[in-house]
């Protein structure tokens, strides 16, 4: 029998523009970012629960993460910040079997694009809302079979796609 594993993606919540003497990787959460990020939390509390964390270091990152309160084991990795689909699978398929479920925490439109890739099947509505857009805030729920290292184009099933606004 082979392995299911679960992959969540997760767009940082809004960021704030306040400061534009800030460099892009320095931005923190805006407030309606935070109060997103605080309705992520709530919805995701006791049901998301992923193995290992893989974290941005971007400031908007980290404080999005903190306020979800994982209990998972965190990586955070300089190479998610700015990373496009290709690199962010090949990060993934390094990943040890052992790991049940991850979550990425990172940026668009690497993320958005990934997430895309990967998917193969779902409900209709739903992969047709993530090609359109992934909301800052957002959290997509993949599952496949098999090794980490077979993550590959259609190979999953987006079986969630969770907006902040619709919360």
């Amino acid at each position: 029998m082979e392995i299911v594993h679960s992959l969540y993606l997760l767009r940082h919540a809004k960021s704030s523009w306040d400061d534009p003497s800030l460099a892009d990787h320095e931005r923190p959460l805006s407030h309606r970012g935070a109060r997103g990020a605080q309705l992520m939390a709530a919805q995701l509390r006791g049901a998301v629960e992923p193995a290992l964390v893989l974290c941005s270091t971007a400031l908007r990152a980290r404080q999005t993460l903190q306020v979800l309160s994982l209990a998972s084991e965190v990586c955070y990795e300089d190479g998610l910040y700015a990373a496009g689909a290709a690199e962010l699978l090949g990060r993934l398929q390094r990943l040890a079997d052992q790991v049940a479920s991850a979550m990425v925490i990172g940026h668009n439109p690497g993320l958005q694009l990934l997430a895309v890739s990967l998917t193969g099947q779902g409900d209709p509505l739903l992969i047709a809302r993530l090609r359109e857009k992934l909301p800052t805030g957002a959290l997509v729920k993949l599952v496949f079979q098999g090794p980490w290292a077979s993550l590959e184009e259609g190979r999953a099933t987006l079986e969630d796609l969770v907006v902040p606004r619709d919360l």
